[in-house]
């Protein structure tokens, strides 16, 4: 694959926001809490609930699967833009599986369940393959 020689850079700040209700002296009282920075807006962040986070916040699991989840989906409308297939519409109600993985907590398994609504089913083979197509 030929690459750019100009490499994207992405970036964000994390600020741990639980210092002020106490120091890291024990492993079941500090607070998970932390504000995450990007692209201008704050986004309150905690671990998951399980691992003594706050569920009002969004976990880094979360976010992982709302990352590959996007990614597919911008991927996808792309890839049928550039074969005219006219999309309408794309949901997924992705889901990811915290598991042990060779001994450590690892996301074992994205899956994701895209619902693609199409102008027309005229289509609706293409659309079927370029699932794929953007998968890969």
């Amino acid at each position: 694959v030929k690459r750019n020689a100009m490499a994207d850079v992405f970036t964000s700040r994390l600020e741990w926001t639980g210092a002020p209700t106490g120091p890291t002296t024990s492993v079941t009282s500090y607070s998970r809490d932390v504000d995450v920075f990007v692209a201008g807006s704050t986004m309150p962040m905690s671990a998951a609930p399980r691992s003594g986070g706050d569920a009002s916040r969004a976990n880094p699991e979360q976010l992982l699967v709302a990352a590959l989840s996007t990614c597919q989906a911008l991927t996808y409308v792309f890839v049928a833009a550039k074969h005219g297939v006219p999309v309408a519409g794309y949901t997924d109600d992705a889901d990811g599986h915290l598991t042990v993985v060779d001994g450590r907590i690892r996301m074992g398994r994205v899956t994701l369940h895209p619902r693609i609504v199409l102008v027309s089913r005229e289509h609706e083979e293409q659309a079927r393959a370029l699932v794929d197509e953007a998968h890969r």
